[in-house]
């Protein structure tokens, strides 16, 4: 849902995009990449960070991109223009999902560096890359099913995506070196710091470098658009709402000020206000969600209309649902609703 405050943000470079296979200079030291990705959510934003490591000069790329043929020429023509004529030293993935990992077993190959992430969300890679994991197939389709969702169309291209992740993810790299929240990684000399997030992946790592002022948020922190927060079929009773909201709520240590390098969207200022929007929004979104439901006993799939104002296309529809289904376990859980299987076999949620 776009951000009706947006207005509280400052925009840094105003309008300023880095064009296909360009690397647009932020900060010494720092460049942002923008790659095209194949959804409504049209780009994601990729960064280079001038290193030195095992004593050699050269870049560290944070996220990847998706595996495309388009994401590749891009990346060879910001290697032949943009890297100083030095090489890529590591690869440094926020989290799990296509568009941040989806390169990383090329890049890696191709610079002979390694990956770097959350172990969680490594081992989970590897595991989807090979299969599905709440991304589509049987399996999540009985899931939605059992919330709601009864269109056969709908269902049927849920099953047919069997293989949504691996076709953007096809690989990963055999090792990688572990980040953990906490954790400062030395790069060009100034220290950047680990958080782990959750809710939106089991273990997003964002990166703070207190002596530059910068954030490297992934998706944990978002301008424009409200983070996807979901429940999948792998973990069906999950609350990744909460911990969403508690993760961001760490964020608030940061100085205000910080200039916050998102993967979709423009870099702002503005970090304080952008959560405290977040937190709202998902209040709101609790508080009808709460409402639907004393009405009539309600499942995920009923919410859609209530949380999303907008047509929903197949991709978005599996993240609504997700979404969806995060709001009502988040109050569920809580104690605030009761959960019932009904004789159709869906779930329906009312008051307690």
């Amino acid at each position: 849902m776009a951000n009706t405050r947006e207005s509280e943000l400052d925009y840094v470079l105003g309008d300023t995009l880095p064009g296909p296979g360009e690397a647009l200079d932020l900060a010494p030291g720092v460049r942002w990449v923008r790659m095209g990705l194949p959804f409504a959510l049209d780009h994601i934003n990729l960064w280079l960070l001038r290193d030195r490591l095992d004593g050699r000069e050269g870049w560290t790329i944070v996220d990847c991109g998706i595996t495309s043929d388009d994401t590749r020429a891009n990346w060879e023509r910001v290697f032949a223009e943009r890297l100083d004529g030095l090489p890529v030293l590591r690869v440094i993935v926020t989290h799990f999902h296509p568009d941040h990992l989806g390169l990383g077993h090329w890049l890696t190959e191709k610079w002979g560096c390694r990956l770097w992430m959350s172990a969680t969300d490594f081992n989970l890679a590897r595991l989807a890359s090979g299969s599905t994991v709440g991304m589509g197939g049987a399996a999540a389709a009985a899931f939605f099913g059992s919330h709601g969702l009864t269109d056969p169309d709908a269902l049927a291209k849920i099953r047919d995506r069997a293989d949504y992740y691996p076709r953007m993810v096809p690989a990963v790299p055999s090792s990688f070196r572990r980040l953990m929240d906490g954790m400062a990684i030395d790069i060009g000399g100034r220290a950047w710091r680990c958080i782990a997030g959750h809710g939106h992946a089991p273990e997003h790592i964002s990166l703070f470098c207190e002596a530059a002022g910068l954030l490297i948020s992934g998706d944990m922190v978002l301008p424009r658009i409200s983070t996807n927060v979901s429940v999948v079929d792998v973990e069906p009773e999950a609350d990744p709402l909460t911990l969403y909201l508690d993760s961001l709520a760490r964020h608030l240590a940061l100085p205000a000020d910080t200039l916050v390098l998102p993967s979709h969207g423009k870099p702002f200022r503005g970090l304080h206000a952008r959560i405290d929007q977040l937190r709202e929004h998902h209040d709101e979104r609790l508080a009808e969600v709460a409402a639907a439901c004393r009405a009539e006993p309600t499942h995920a799939a009923g919410l859609l209309g209530v949380l999303f104002k907008r047509k929903l296309d197949l991709h978005q529809t599996t993240f609504a649902m997700g979404e969806a289904i995060a709001h009502l376990n988040a109050l569920w859980l809580k104690g605030e609703l009761r959960r019932e299987l009904g004789a159709d076999g869906v779930y329906r949620f009312s008051p307690r």
